[in-house]
């Protein structure tokens, strides 16, 4: 069966570690020789635009960040002619998972339970013997990737390389030789400068930084004595006589704020600042160094039964405050991760890559099919249906009730089914292959209906009527 502004003195550069994945090695090599960078977002009723030019934050609408599509060199595979061919030593090579981790796999910490046994089926514990390919999708950072793989490899019960894993700050590696001294928020210590010296940026300064050189930066936070002493002297690094003289020439919040406060004003006071200038103030606040967040979440699925304010609220914050303390001027800033179509096209990537070297199936074509599996409509299923809109390969968007997601509610992104965990998420997926894959023959290549009817009539190996129910938010009757 088929299966389917440069500072006065700049540090010497900081030592680049060791890659935490080939792929995105490979990646920031080709894409480091752009010399454009482009916007695209998907909007409320259209595919995304094309990528535009977006180096400044110059005043303007908000606008998430994407890398141009047209002059990569590791752009999307064309669409693919040729037929299914067989599965490879028991590997399913036309399909993959692709699946968000807080909410679907993780909550607070803890795996969701039916998680774990959503991995072995995946590994091949199920009824047909195969194993799926599958990479990891998440808008979450703060850590190095392969300590995040670490994490999610104990509490998954399986091995994660960070071969098949994206976080929300990793498309950021990009920038490490287009910017010199940055600005970098987020995360818990020292952690996420640690993260941005080893994508290769020379030169980061943290809030810490910022405040241990002037307390009165933020009159309500006092760092504490490790704080302290891990935040570095601005002046003598730079070999400067006031603040003034350092630059700040792009601000990248990594991570989700641990003062909020405190992060705030120093954003905002970069934002308005002239030309990145430390302490100083624009006259037009339209000087200010280009800003980028790795991912736009307003929340996110943690230990509280109620979901969480994440990263998107501080955005939202930062512009509103923007532009109400500099009389109606607008702020535009940037955002990666879910739901940017770009995020999408470096997961097609990572999971080609990821296909090839680990279960040995062809680079040079996406799986037809992928199943994105998230709890968040706003940017799991908002983002992977717009990339099913441009896609050559179908993007199929699952949403279960283990997260944001509030089940009896209509989300304003509809997904393509709606299931309880991510376990009935991978049967879901699986048993729709096998369906397609059963029903070529017969029906000309038709797809079978996908409803509960249609599956337990697959399920009891007959053949379902062709009448597809599309929205599973819709009662017919």
């Amino acid at each position: 069966m088929s299966s389917l502004s440069v500072p006065p003195q700049r540090p010497s550069m900081c030592p680049r570690r060791a890659s935490s994945s080939s792929f995105a090695d490979a990646f920031d090599d080709a894409r480091r020789k752009l010399d454009e960078m482009g916007v695209q977002e998907p909007g409320e009723d259209e595919v995304p635009s094309p990528a535009l030019s977006s180096s400044s934050s110059a005043t303007g609408e908000s606008t998430p960040f994407s890398p141009s599509e047209e002059s990569s060199p590791l752009s999307p595979a064309t669409p693919m002619t040729a037929p299914t061919t067989p599965m490879v030593d028991g590997v399913a090579d036309n399909f993959a998972f692709a699946f968000d981790i807080d909410g679907v796999l993780i909550r607070g910490g803890k795996p969701i339970p039916e998680a774990i046994e959503a991995m072995k089926v995946l590994n091949g514990e199920n009824e047909w013997g195969i194993k799926v390919p599958y990479i990891f999708l998440t808008n979450g950072g703060g850590k190095f990737e392969t300590e995040r793989c670490r994490d999610l490899s104990q509490q998954l019960q399986i091995e994660v390389s960070p071969g098949q894993f994206i976080c929300g700050h990793t498309p950021m590696r990009e920038f490490a030789d287009r910017y010199g001294t940055v600005l970098v928020v987020g995360g818990e210590g020292e952690k996420c400068r640690q993260v941005a010296e080893s994508y290769g940026f020379r030169d980061v300064v943290t809030p810490g930084d910022i405040l241990k050189a002037n307390a009165a930066t933020a009159p309500f936070r006092k760092l504490t004595e490790a704080e302290h002493a891990n935040s570095r002297d601005l002046l003598a690094r730079h070999g400067a006589t006031k603040l003034s003289d350092i630059v700040i020439e792009a601000v990248f919040v990594f991570a989700d704020s641990r003062d909020w406060a405190s992060d705030l004003q120093i954003i905002l006071d970069i934002a308005q600042s002239k030309g990145g200038r430390l302490e100083t103030r624009s006259e037009t606040f339209d000087e200010g160094p280009p800003i980028y967040f790795s991912h736009n979440d307003v929340l996110w699925s943690a230990a509280h039964e109620h979901a969480r304010l994440g990263m998107g609220a501080l955005r939202r914050i930062v512009e509103t405050v923007f532009e109400d303390t500099t009389g109606g001027k607008k702020l535009k800033t940037h955002a990666f991760g879910k739901p940017q179509v770009s995020t999408f096209q470096f997961a097609t990537r990572l999971l080609q890559q990821w296909r090839a070297t680990q279960h040995g199936l062809a680079e040079s074509e996406p799986p037809q099919t992928v199943y994105f599996v998230g709890d968040t409509p706003e940017s799991d299923i908002r983002g992977t249906n717009a990339m099913d809109e441009i896609s050559s390969n179908e993007w199929y968007s699952i949403l279960v009730k283990t997260g944001v997601y509030q089940d009896g509610t209509e989300p304003k992104y509809k997904p393509r089914k709606l299931v309880d965990t991510v376990l009935d998420a991978v049967h879901h997926g699986i048993r729709r292959e096998m369906a397609r894959a059963g029903s070529r023959k017969d029906t000309g290549g038709r797809m079978l209906p996908l409803d509960d009817a249609a599956l337990k009539a697959v399920d009891e190996g007959r053949t379902p009527d062709f009448e597809v129910r599309e929205n599973p938010f819709v009662t017919v009757v």
